[in-house]
């Protein structure tokens, strides 16, 4: 089983949108797919059409909540959600009186290696509690970086901190990747930061490109993954070879 932070401290770069579908991707590609809304403004939460309810990822933070009793079915084939709504703000106040918060979301998430090859972990913008937490439970951190000049300002904060919990509380953790998102090739500004970015981080930089489609930012409003919405747009075309790439990277 991996586990995969998919994490940014900038907003607006894409991160849910490729939480949900890449793990829509993998779960298409026959892979079992956990997805863990760790945002507590539960954006992927409702991208799938649910409802956070009880109990939800607060509860099981908080007051020690079996995970099985707040992972639910999305309806999409062999993908799961563990939602959470606006609750969740309140472990950053709990967190901070407690020992060991580090590894609350690691802990609750052991012995599911026999459910899913996979859990995606969507983080907050912001490189609070929540996001240490999903830091230190993941394998591999997956960041999507907006093809604008501003979203790379960001970039080397987000991997000093990577650093920093890798030397730290988790050794093992390492960047797994870098995927370009709202990638527009008839503008010289996404060649150039595509340009820019894989030249300072090489082979971490994912061949593939999620384009600005407007498919995938109507998805949401629908409940649904891009893949159910129109599978034939090139956003779900580029998800799926996300998936397939990714696939390949962990082999």
């Amino acid at each position: 089983m991996s586990v995969v932070a998919i994490a940014n401290q900038k907003g607006g770069v894409g991160k849910t949108t490729t939480a949900i579908n890449l793990g829509a991707a993998l779960a298409a590609l026959e892979h079992r797919v956990l997805l863990v809304d760790c945002d507590p403004q539960g954006n992927a939460t409702r991208g799938l059409g649910q409802q956070a309810g009880s109990p939800n990822l607060y509860h099981v933070l908080s007051d020690g909540v079996a995970v099985g009793e707040a992972i639910r079915s999305t309806g999409f084939p062999n993908l799961d959600l563990l939602p959470c709504d606006r609750d969740l703000v309140g472990v950053e106040v709990e967190f901070a009186r407690q020992e060991g918060w580090q590894t609350r979301l690691q802990q609750s998430l052991a012995g599911l290696d026999q459910e899913y090859s996979t859990i995606l972990l969507d983080c907050p913008p912001s490189l609070g509690h929540l996001t240490v937490n999903g830091l230190v439970a993941a394998d591999a951190v997956l960041v999507p970086l907006q093809c604008e000049y501003f979203a790379l300002e960001g970039l080397s904060e987000l991997v000093a901190t990577i650093d920093r919990v890798r030397a730290a509380l988790n050794r093992k953790l390492e960047i797994g990747g870098i995927v370009l998102t709202m990638f527009d090739d008839r503008t010289n500004l996404s060649r150039d930061v595509e340009e820019e970015v894989r030249r300072h981080f090489g082979p971490r930089v994912y061949r593939t490109t999620v384009p600005r489609n407007i498919r995938l930012a109507e998805a949401p409003s629908h409940g649904c993954p891009v893949l159910e919405y129109d599978i034939k747009c090139r956003g779900a075309e580029a998800y799926l070879g996300l998936a397939r790439e990714y696939l390949g990277r962990v082999a």
